[in-house]
């Protein structure tokens, strides 16, 4: 399954993916720069710098800054990633900015029950802007 992530909203598509993932599928999502995360742009990065600094910088939690591998690391936790099919499943799941060209020429579906057009609000953000407000630049 190959997903186009752009306008996509974050958490359904990563609950789709889990459950494409734990039945043996594996889950190719594009675009995840363009994917949205609902909420007021100010809380949004507010709880990710929350996330940032809790912890050490040596030791960990490490929280990922890049688009692709957030959205990796979304699905990640709705999965049951200690145990051996959880892994397994998230072997399966591969993330990328862009299209890249290995991708073109197949065919690439996108989730209408996923879409920012099922939203009653017009606070979201996009994965890539969080990228670029904690520096993170990113190429396509």
């Amino acid at each position: 399954m190959i997903i186009d992530g752009n306008n996509l909203i974050l958490g359904r598509v990563a609950t789709i993916a889990a459950k494409r993932a734990m039945q043996g599928e594996p889950v190719v999502i594009l675009n995840c720069e363009k994917m949205i995360v609902t909420g007021k742009k100010e809380f949004l990065l507010n709880k990710f710098q929350e996330r940032q600094d809790r912890g050490h910088p040596y030791y960990g939690p490490y929280v990922p800054k890049m688009p692709d591998r957030l959205v990796r690391r979304t699905i990640r936790g709705m999965l049951p990633y200690k145990q051996t099919r959880g892994l397994e499943a998230f072997r399966r799941v591969k993330c990328y900015i862009g299209i890249p060209d290995q991708f073109k020429s197949h065919k690439i579906e996108t989730l209408p029950e996923a879409d920012y057009s099922k939203l009653r609000t017009l606070n979201f953000m996009r994965v890539g802007e969080y990228s670029k407000f904690y520096g993170k630049e990113f190429k396509q």
